[in-house]
């Protein structure tokens, strides 16, 4: 391929690439997400959480997956105008924290700071980097591996590889880490769609650049890379917080 087909291979993959990364909004009829989602960094075993502000005192819907707790209150418990007091109880004791400010939008995120009893808009620092990092590494190391397997040696091909997985498999992550609400169903389908992307960038990028092997050969780890890649990333998904 001359240098004017690889600009335009180049443009191609950057206009993909953009468009993972661009953040977009999509109406579906689907499972109503929580209203609101409470982050706790090491939860305790028997940490609950009750919206005292409502009559009815209806309790968080719990569920834990690594370091995190996820405590999620529903539509129909909350509304945007109101007030909204939370009361903490773990270890026997209790406190009350309230929103700083009404909900306004859809889904809303915040982080319970168990240590100074405070609730905050959004998720705690440096989440995003680290859950993208973690990603990103366990992906680059799988398929490492595979490239490692069908015999990539030199360092020229090596280099190609980290380069075009830190563009495409970075994007994908920041794009996944981006916005939506933090149920792992929802993000295994924008995995899924996102792989898409990823794949098509790879099959055309990976048999341009590597030239240690045949065509062929480059073609076939690049479609079993992003096989193995999916199903890893579902896996991660699910072990992982979201």
């Amino acid at each position: 391929m001359n240098n004017t087909g690889k600009r335009w291979l180049m443009i191609m993959i950057s206009g993909i690439l953009l468009a993972m990364i661009l953040p977009a909004t999509a109406l579906a009829n689907s499972a109503e997400p929580p209203s609101l989602v409470i982050l706790v960094k090491n939860p305790t075993d028997d940490l609950t959480i009750e919206l005292v502000s409502n009559e009815n005192r209806p309790e968080a819907v719990a569920r834990r997956v690594a370091w995190e707790g996820y405590y999620a209150f529903y539509s129909r418990d909350m509304k945007a105008d109101d007030q909204h007091t939370f009361k903490v109880t773990t270890k026997g004791e209790s406190f009350e924290c309230t929103l700083d400010a009404p909900l306004k939008g859809y889904n809303h995120v915040y982080t319970l700071d168990l240590a100074n009893q405070t609730l905050t808009a959004g998720k705690y620092p440096l989440r995003s980097a680290l859950l993208v990092s973690i990603r990103l590494l366990l992906t680059l190391m799988l398929e490492g591996i595979l490239f490692w397997l069908f015999r990539f040696r030199e360092k020229k091909s090596w280099l190609v590889f980290l380069a075009i997985n830190l563009m495409t498999q970075g994007a994908l992550n920041l794009w996944l880490n981006h916005g939506g609400p933090l149920m792992p169903n929802y993000l295994i389908f924008s995995l899924i769609f996102g792989e898409i992307f990823v794949f098509a960038a790879e099959m055309l990028a990976f048999p341009i650049f590597i030239k240690e092997q045949k065509k062929r050969r480059v073609l076939i780890y690049t479609f079993t890379a992003n096989l193995v890649s999916l199903i890893a990333g579902g896996y991660i998904i699910s072990v992982l917080p979201v």
